[in-house]
């Protein structure tokens, strides 16, 4: 047997080991239903940072993203800012969620929106929101983990037979031990991750040739590009600016890529859905005070995973132009070429099929089975791990809101701690088979599935924003604008563009984008006219309480306007319509001879918005309090034993 193939399953059977040892402890730690399903509420500071951050950015970061830069260039790059966007969720809702949960005694965010809205109609979309999210995306990486290993034992263990075969261990630990395992192997496997980003990257830009040798290549790389935007530059150092009219109707496909100003800002909205899914509030819920949050968000994400994805996956993505992937390169410039991958991928440019991309870093982590095949292990166990810490987060949380909102709610209201945990436990298997069925039968399909069930996730922005900021939100409002959302989603992308005339992403707006639109435009208007007085105080029963124990500072309130300020700038001139400023702005992209820095204009900018978004990050969980411990102690009002029952019920 090959040495890195026997390296690859020594390497598995350590990491599996410690994945059945924490299933063990969790099953034995788990006496209720809510030591089960939200961990006792007691997950700590590090746990929470770690576990947090390995469940926010996965396989897709590790496996996919580095794919698309190699793609779409520095134009889709701006997709780094996730590491900021998605836990600016966070920052909106997370504290406010877990004050909430600790005061009534919430375990699944079906409890507590049915509780605020005071509807069961509610309490089913927020399950079938994570239903339509967690069935597609765990697809995403379970068919990404069984890919994987396809390539790393040279076809010897087929993609259908791999993912089933790494499935299982997963599923075993997170259906003995619940939450809490799931977040204590989460801590190794958000190290994991961060290994593997930078060890790939290192590896990538030492066969390049170091940072002058990169630089050089992608000034000749847009020289040879012949999908120009429509000012001329090459789409691999240029977005195609601010909107362009596309999305059936006889019209063209976009000119120089897709990811125009609009593009990019509604596809972070999508994103953004990751920590706005039912599955966060869960993660909320289970926190032993709100202390993780702020860090978490601000340097374990934002600052640190943030500088991982503007660095080290851009030298594994444009990088790989220069390693062999790229038959055009090869060709037109072999004295920049270190022709490293061609073998490997048999002559294939990955530049020729949709969806090939995904075979990249397998091809990169392949270059080290020669020299150090131990090394090929560890970095695929660094991959497996990051594919498998969000899905195990969205088995367990799924898992817990089929049993408590829907089997203990409606058919069995008494159900002890032992029969909810055995039904979770079950419900766990059953998402995992739904989701490795559909990565089955779909496999072709499956990224787009996964863009689509993030896409869903950031519908839930009106409800979190109704239940934690704003009661003029109505139920009659967020049920139309939720379900209105998920219409719109569904056709403006793939799954549904064959049904209508305007296809996918219509003038270059991401599905997100087009969701919220009429999902809080029809919230409002709904609202303007279903206003009740009964409803709202009793919305001000929650509000009164979160106003109590979080308001501001009197000396800080002047700083509001500042803090709106910041946020839509950031938003705008980083990953929005103003982000085409960065194409030239240092320099123009065509000629290396004027880059200001050495590289390109559009890097430089992206580099520079990613600190000021840090910064900003700071002066929101921090100055701002937005992700901070309340000042006084928030009081529960049961006796929290996994039943709620906090004398707020729904009732209708």
């Amino acid at each position: 047997m090959d040495a890195k193939v026997i390296w690859l399953f020594v390497f598995v059977a350590l990491y599996w080991s410690y994945c059945i040892f924490w299933g063990i402890k969790g099953a034995i730690s788990s006496r209720t239903a809510t030591d089960y399903f939200i961990a006792g509420r007691g997950i700590g500071l590090w746990v929470f940072i770690l576990a947090a951050t390995a469940t926010s950015f996965s396989g897709w970061t590790f496996m996919g993203h580095p794919g698309l830069i190699y793609r779409d260039g520095f134009q889709y790059a701006y997709a780094s800012f996730y590491a900021i966007t998605i836990p600016f969720t966070g920052v909106m809702f997370l504290k406010r969620q877990w004050m909430l949960g600790k005061r009534f005694g919430f375990v699944t965010p079906g409890e507590m929106f049915a509780a605020y809205f005071r509807s069961d109609t509610i309490r089913l979309l927020v399950v079938l929101v994570a239903l339509v999210f967690s069935v597609p995306y765990l697809g995403v990486q379970l068919r990404a983990s069984g890919f994987l290993f396809n390539v790393l034992t040279d076809g010897a263990l087929s993609a259908e037979v791999g993912m089933w075969m790494l499935s299982l261990v997963v599923v075993v630990y997170v259906a003995s031990g619940g939450l809490r395992a799931v977040a204590y192997v989460d801590t190794m496997q958000a190290i994991l991750l961060a290994i593997g980003i930078v060890t790939v990257g290192i590896i990538s830009l030492a066969y390049v040739g170091g940072w002058s040798a990169l630089n050089d290549g992608i000034a000749a790389l847009a020289l040879i590009d012949d999908n120009l935007t429509p000012e001329g530059y090459s789409h691999y150092v240029a977005i195609p600016g601010v909107i362009q009219w596309v999305g059936g109707l006889g019209v063209e496909d976009p000119v120089g890529g897709t990811w125009t100003g609009i593009m990019l800002l509604t596809y972070m909205f999508a994103l953004m859905g990751i920590q706005a899914a039912p599955a966060f509030s869960m993660w909320a819920f289970s926190n032993r005070s709100p202390e993780p949050f702020a860090p978490q968000q601000v340097w374990a994400s934002s600052l640190f995973i943030g500088f991982l994805l503007m660095l080290f996956t851009a030298f594994q993505g444009i990088g790989s132009h220069f390693l062999g992937a790229d038959t055009a390169m090869n060709a037109a410039h072999p004295e920049l070429v270190n022709d490293v991958m061609s073998l490997g991928l048999g002559g294939v440019d990955l530049m020729q099929f949709d969806g090939a991309q995904g075979a990249l870093v397998p091809q990169l982590i392949y270059l080290m089975s020669s020299a150090a095949p131990w090394f090929v292990g560890l970095l695929a166990v660094c991959a497996l791990a990051a594919m498998q810490s969000t899905g195990a987060a969205y088995m367990s949380t799924f898992g817990a809101m089929l049993t408590r909102d829907v089997i203990k709610h409606f058919i069995l209201p008494d159900a002890t701690h032992g029969q909810q945990k055995l039904f979770g436990r079950i419900c766990v298997v059953g998402v995992v088979v739904a989701a490795l069925a559909v990565a089955t039968v779909t496999s072709d399909a499956l990224v787009l599935l996964g863009g689509l069930a993030v896409a869903y996730g950031f519908q839930m922005f009106p409800a979190l924003i109704a239940i934690c900021w704003w009661p003029f939100l109505t139920r009659q409002g967020v049920v139309v604008g939720l379900i209105a959302g998920l219409i719109a989603v569904t056709l403006t992308e793939s799954i549904g563009a064959s049904l209508v005339p305007w296809g996918r992403w219509p003038l270059t707006i991401h599905s997100a984008g087009w969701g919220i639109i009429f999902n809080l435009g029809l919230a409002v208007l709904i609202s303007l006219v279903t206003q009740n007085d009964d409803d709202l105080r009793h919305k001000m029963t929650f509000h009164s309480f979160l106003r109590e124990h979080n308001s501001l500072p009197s000396h800080k309130k002047s700083l509001v306007p500042v803090a709106w300020i910041i946020t839509i700038l950031w938003f705008f001139f980083a990953v929005g319509p103003g982000a085409v400023i960065g194409n030239d702005i240092f320099g123009n992209p065509m000629n290396a001879d004027s880059w200001l820095f050495g590289m390109p204009s559009i890097w430089v900018w992206q580099l520079l918005w990613w600190v000021l978004g840090v910064c900003m990050m700071w002066f929101l969980a921090y100055r701002m309090e937005l992700a901070t411990v309340p000042d006084s102690e928030i009081e529960a009002l049961i006796d929290d034993v996994g039943d709620h029952s906090a004398g707020i019920e729904a009732t209708g």
